[in-house]
């Protein structure tokens, strides 16, 4: 069994109602499951956003380093971004 380290913790009112509930809906067996929960989702999703800049940001940053004339500048990402906006517009609604 993994050694426990015991935390108190400040929650508002809302947060702790929210846990009280999961256990009491028997979701969850304990207020202190309901929050390993928490932070295991949490550790999943820097875990995800870790990821996602080292395998698809990074490269795309170090590649624009290296080759920077490829790189389309802000105000023309705009300005095609706004046309197509104003092309969705357009159309009529279903």
């Amino acid at each position: 069994m993994p050694v426990v380290s015991k935390r108190t913790v400040s929650l508002p009112s809302e947060q702790a109602d929210y846990i009280d509930g999961l256990v009491s809906s028997g979701a969850y067996a304990s207020a202190s499951e309901v929050v390993r929960a928490g932070v295991r989702a949490l550790q999943e999703r820097d875990a995800a956003v870790e990821r996602w800049l080292r395998e698809d940001v990074a490269p795309v940053y170090d590649a624009m380093q290296a080759n920077p004339e490829r790189a389309i500048p802000a105000e023309d990402v705009f300005a095609a971004i706004r046309a197509l906006h104003a092309e969705h517009l357009k159309k009529p609604k279903a």
